[in-house]
């Protein structure tokens, strides 16, 4: 057994810093901004769950969450990624609106530009972090964005669909998977579902089955 000092100053040393608040913490987040966002949490993941697509969500796009999201993309953060995955996933395992597993999740890429001068895509990580905990089939390069795009703040629905035409191509991983095997999509945030349109009408030219879109977070007013 260590000497009570030395395992106070191992814990210490051990002790990261929550990158939401700067508390000291074990975890990824620290237990106060844990449960800040567990508040924003939905009733019902699956209230959004109808076509034309299907998105079931963890969240609510507001509060710690949203703040979670934007220091996860713009402050270098994307440990956060694991735990917010991980809940998606927990979530997804109790709510599951389809009841088979013979799926493939996709997450929404980034164009390489962006990708290099963020370092990593966001959508991703809590992908995979959302198929560890569901233990779902985790295509990282199912699709390709290879259309750099404005950013969608700000843009009226009709400008968000001009904006993302063409964006995507099918990547090499789904050309060689038979296109009976449903997609399933994964992005941090859905908002009036350009991005997922683009997505899925990608998808679906070239006959892929898609089941719906897969959310951290969506606001209220769309569907």
């Amino acid at each position: 057994m260590p000497h009570p000092l030395i395992k106070g100053l191992l814990n210490l040393f051990l002790q990261s810093h929550c990158p939401l608040c700067q508390r000291s913490t074990p975890s990824h987040l620290c237990e106060y901004c844990e449960r800040q966002l567990q508040q924003c949490r939905l009733q019902d993941p699956k209230i959004f769950w109808q076509r034309p697509i299907p998105v079931f969500s963890w969240g609510v796009y507001g509060g710690s969450l949203k703040r979670a999201i934007a220091v996860m993309k713009y402050e270098n953060q994307p440990q956060i990624a694991k735990p917010l995955g991980q809940w998606l996933g927990e979530t997804w395992l109790l709510n599951s609106p389809i009841d088979h597993q013979n799926l493939l999740v996709v997450p929404i890429p980034l164009h390489p530009s962006k990708q290099k001068t963020r370092g990593y895509n966001q959508a991703a990580l809590i992908a995979q972090s959302f198929c560890q905990t569901a233990e779902l089939k985790f295509k990282l390069n199912g699709l390709e964005r290879v259309r750099e795009t404005k950013a969608q703040f700000g843009l009226s629905a009709s400008e968000r669909e001009k904006n993302l035409a063409a964006a995507f191509v099918v990547g090499q991983e789904l050309r060689r998977i038979p296109p009976t095997v449903p997609v399933l999509l994964v992005d941090d945030i859905y908002t009036t579902g350009a991005t997922a349109a683009a997505a899925v009408q990608t998808l679906s030219e070239c006959k892929i089955p898609i089941l719906g879109l897969v959310a951290l977070a969506t606001t209220n007013k769309n569907k």
